[in-house]
């Protein structure tokens, strides 16, 4: 019997991470969230963190499918399932702080903080190679815990996310001198459509 010819074989992430690693969060210190909350209670200061997770590993899950063995996208989807009824009670708490602020425009607040959040996860080039990662782990981690209790992994993994997202740094096994580490390039996607409706794209 002839053995079936060897498809080929999608790239693997092969990378020692750096460290970072981070303190806990309760999340009012500074830079754990792109959108404060000024004048926030404990339980909304928590929903926040949780909801920040939440959106770090829905970042993942879109920008990480450079490489599917990092498993981010059906971590992100198992986690909204797994942990539905806490991340449902974040968002209600949210969306209450919001309207006891801004009253009748509360609504459209929680809008705008939730697009700046998602914004502030997103990167290119080292750094997305950082964060993919780190929110690969970290998603895991979340998906795993137990029920009512993702806001423990968020509160002790944020600062981790948000670390990965703004320290530019390399491969940590071996080291290179430029030019010889590269970050990744713009996704193709994304490059074809900055070329506009009559550009082309070459690989």
């Amino acid at each position: 019997m002839m053995a079936a010819p060897l498809a080929p074989v999608s790239a693997n992430f092969f990378w020692k991470q750096p460290d970072f690693s981070g303190p806990p969060v309760r999340g009012d210190e500074p830079g754990v969230s792109a959108a404060p909350l000024p004048g926030a209670t404990p339980a909304e200061l928590r929903a926040m963190v949780v909801w920040n997770l939440r959106s770090a590993l829905n970042v993942a899950a879109l920008q990480c499918q450079f490489d599917p063995t990092l498993l981010t996208r059906n971590q992100y989807n198992h986690m909204l399932d797994n942990h539905k009824a806490e991340l449902a009670a974040a968002y209600q708490t949210l969306s209450g702080y919001f309207t006891r602020r801004h009253k009748k425009a509360g609504a459209s607040h929680l809008d705008a903080y939730g697009t700046r959040t998602y914004s502030s996860f997103s990167a290119v080039g080292l750094p997305q190679f950082n964060f993919c990662a780190t929110a690969a782990r970290i998603g895991r981690e979340a998906l795993f815990a137990r029920r009512g209790q993702l806001h423990l992994v968020a509160e002790q993994r944020l600062t981790t996310l948000r670390n990965s997202l703004t320290r530019r740094l390399a491969e940590q096994q071996f080291t290179y001198a430029p030019p010889y580490f590269t970050p990744l390039p713009v996704p193709l996607e994304e490059a074809c459509r900055k070329k506009g409706r009559n550009g082309r794209c070459r690989t």
